[in-house]
């Protein structure tokens, strides 16, 4: 099932249903969002030794990888942490699943000048096959989910089509 979950789709399950549903039915307009062009820039302009972006089984996207065995996600800020953190959970079991053995896994906040350090145990495993499978109930539905007005709503790419 989680072939097809991208690290993205994962993170939208934390933000909102309905951009989830929006995104993964080809709805995307995240290129037009001011946020997510910054967002690019500083992904662009840090760390520029490692490589960078590596797609695994044309499913999820990591920004870098050290030794193969500590991942690392660099983000803009820590605006939804929750997401953040969860994302990068589900890429450590995403690859440990290929056989991978990940120990764990870096945010970095370069803006912040800010690490975390992200851990796997046996029950965000547990949570993350769950999830797995309540996306998958997500992306079955006929019609998007009904808007959820949050915090998040006003700076995000989907919200005019949301509510204009």
């Amino acid at each position: 099932m989680e072939k097809n979950i991208s690290g993205t789709m994962f993170y939208y399950y934390f933000v909102c249903k309905r951009k989830l549903w929006l995104f993964s039915n080809g709805i995307q307009l995240e290129n037009e969002s001011e946020d997510v062009k910054i967002g690019k820039l500083i992904d662009e302009n840090s760390y520029s030794r490692e490589l960078k972006h590596v797609l695994i089984d044309e499913t999820v996207n990591i920004d870098f990888i050290k030794e193969w065995k500590i991942l690392h996600e660099v983000k803009k800020q820590k605006s939804v942490e929750e997401a953040e953190i969860w994302q990068l959970k589900y890429y450590i079991y995403f690859l440990r699943k290929r056989g991978i053995n990940i120990e764990s896994g870096i945010l970095d906040y370069p803006k912040l000048k800010k690490r975390e350090i992200v851990n796997l145990s046996k029950d965000d495993e547990k949570k993350i096959e769950k999830i797995l499978k309540e996306i998958d109930e997500i992306l079955k539905l006929k019609e998007s989910p009904k808007v959820e007005k949050i915090k998040l709503c006003k700076k995000c790419a989907y919200y005019e089509y949301c509510y204009i």
